[in-house]
């Protein structure tokens, strides 16, 4: 790192600030800090959204799963489908409802109860899966890109660490969802250019897009989009069969992008439901970027490093160090000032994510629980006790810092899909079931979510200490076979079993009252309310959705046969 990279780091902080400053300087009460007041463009809705999803573990795991398994993962990075599904069925159930969180939604359809328990394992999942992974993220690179300058690699990796959780959480406790919706623009803008400059320039030392093909084409079999299907993958805990792919990955995209508080709540900062709805698809739109500017890298690295013109790191095992490919390709390719841009990028990224997950977790905690056992607090005091609950989490993810390296084992990402895939599949069955089917009731949405997060646990833990890898117990036979279970097949086996779960119960039990889900279902909802809803989804919401369903087609249909 040179004085000029330093230069650009600290004006990408200064800029940040004012930012935070200027937007959080008046937070009247819960609906200004969490909700932005309710008056959010659908620019910076699309751009938070955008921003809230690419984490460091994204820029950094992204590369790194590439070099080491193609484009196996690049399914779920072509998820801007499920954008179109969130403008299209479930913000108008939102936002017309006047919830200001997800649970809280859930709790006008199914009853208090349905509503605690999402909360409780949106909380814990928030914790123990984002922070932890996009921290990680974050320190890999500083260890990396400053290896020396606070001693050793390892002290950069620490206070990389810290610094970030730290920093992130001071201008999330201040400025709220202000902040955090208008410091999104610049970030994506810095995170799309930065990407798109070490592609580019990656490109260039290659030889060239044909000489990138031609080299992975040599390995085509582990670079290719789909994997075949053989009865050996379903106990191979690592294995990316297109079937199990196909399985899970919805599952776990339309759960993350039309159910989940953290992407969410950005569509319900809207001025008005027409906003709300381009806003969701402007964050469809920029999602179509992650292969090319996040995923390709990861390519051109390997291939540089087959080449013999780029060292990468490998592991005590001697396969290649994939988490470490995007930081090494900043420190070995970019010239001083474009390092220090790529590093801004990467802090964008950090910086985006954890505000975003900070600001939600509070959101759910304050709206969802501490509102609840105390109701009638003034919005003053609900802001106050937002502020507290985000420095709560930004502690408890300093804590967590010490044993994030242990969850890099098979790479962040491939890790991070995992984990969602055991929490996803009850609560993408609770939301789909309960708006397109008027008979789920509150005993149904109960005992589906719980069975599937109960399930997704046990099969975690036994994934974690059971199963044929080094280390594991081997014995009961049963366990460790439960516990090498193909991830990507258990989701699917988890949304069955909830689903299942959830028909049964509430066939067992009397049926919801029609007024009691009156407009909260789509056969329920008023001639009013219908014409309204039409007419925000106008022309140019319907381009915006039929240009990201071509852009996703399109890469697709090209990468599906790019190294036949």
């Amino acid at each position: 790192m040179q004085p000029l990279d330093w230069v650009i780091i600290a004006l990408y902080f200064a800029l940040i600030a004012w930012l935070a400053w200027w937007y959080g300087r008046h937070q009247k009460d819960e609906v200004d800090y969490f909700l932005a007041g309710r008056h959010a463009g659908w620019i910076v809705i699309g751009a938070s959204i955008f921003t809230s999803n690419i984490g460091s573990e994204h820029i950094v795991g992204l590369a790194g799963q590439a070099s080491v398994t193609g484009l196996a993962m690049a399914h779920w990075e072509l998820h801007a489908w499920c954008l179109i599904v969130l403008a299209g069925l479930f913000v108008p159930f939102y936002y017309k409802s006047a919830v200001k969180t997800i649970p809280e939604f859930l709790e006008k359809r199914f009853g208090p109860t349905a509503r605690f328990i999402l909360s409780i394992v949106s909380l814990v999942a928030y914790v123990f899966t984002k922070v932890a992974v996009t921290v990680y993220a974050g320190a890999v690179v500083f260890k990396a890109l400053l290896p020396d300058t606070f001693g050793s690699p390892e002290n950069a990796f620490w206070i990389g660490a810290f610094s970030t959780v730290i920093i992130t959480g001071i201008y999330t406790v201040f400025g709220g969802m202000r902040a955090i919706l208008h410091t999104a623009t610049p970030q994506a803008v810095v995170m799309i250019f930065g990407s798109l400059v070490l592609t580019v320039i990656g490109l260039s030392k290659l030889g060239g897009w044909s000489e990138l093909v031609n080299t992975c084409k040599a390995n085509a079999a582990n670079f290719t989009l789909w994997r075949p299907v053989t009865l050996e993958d379903v106990f191979t805990p690592d294995a990316l069969p297109w079937l199990g792919v196909m399985i899970a990955s919805p599952i776990i995209g339309l759960w993350y992008w039309c159910t989940d508080q953290y992407i969410v709540q950005r569509a319900l900062s809207a001025k008005d439901l027409a906003t709300a709805r381009r806003g969701a698809l402007f964050g469809g739109f920029l999602k179509l970027s992650p292969v090319p500017l996040f995923m390709i890298p990861g390519l051109i690295g390997w291939a540089l490093y087959q080449k013999g013109m780029l060292p990468l790191p490998v592991k005590p095992d001697g396969t290649l160090d994939g988490d470490a490919v995007f930081a090494t390709m900043v420190r070995e390719l970019l010239p001083a000032g474009l390092r220090g841009l790529i590093v801004s990028c990467l802090l964008a990224a950090l910086m985006s994510s954890l505000a975003s997950l900070f600001n939600s977790t509070a959101s759910l905690f304050t709206i969802d629980i501490y509102e609840k056992l105390r109701p009638g607090k003034s919005g003053e005091h609900l802001v106050f006790v937002g502020r507290v609950a985000t420095a709560c989490v930004v502690l408890l993810g300093v804590v967590w810092i010490p044993v994030m390296a242990h969850v890099s084992q098979g790479g962040l990402y491939r890790y991070l899909q995992s984990v969602q895939g055991y929490l996803a599949p009850s609560i993408f069955a609770v939301f789909f079931l309960g708006v397109f089917w008027p008979r789920l009731n509150a005993t149904g949405a109960v005992w589906g979510l719980a069975t599937g997060f109960v399930c997704g646990m046990i099969k975690l833990t036994l994934q974690i200490f059971f199963g044929k890898g080094e280390g594991k117990l081997h014995e009961p036979a049963i366990l460790a076979a439960i516990g090498d279970f193909n991830f990507l097949y258990a989701t699917g086996v988890l949304f069955l079993l909830s689903a299942i779960a959830m028909i049964v119960a509430s066939y067992l039990t009397a049926p919801p009252p029609p007024e009691k889900i009156k407009g909260l279902t789509y056969g329920s909802i008023h001639a009013e309310a219908r014409e309204e809803i039409k007419k925000s989804w106008d022309i140019w919401n319907k381009l915006m959705a039929l240009l990201i369903l071509a852009g996703v087609l399109g890469m697709y249909l090209y990468f599906s046969f790019w190294l036949k």
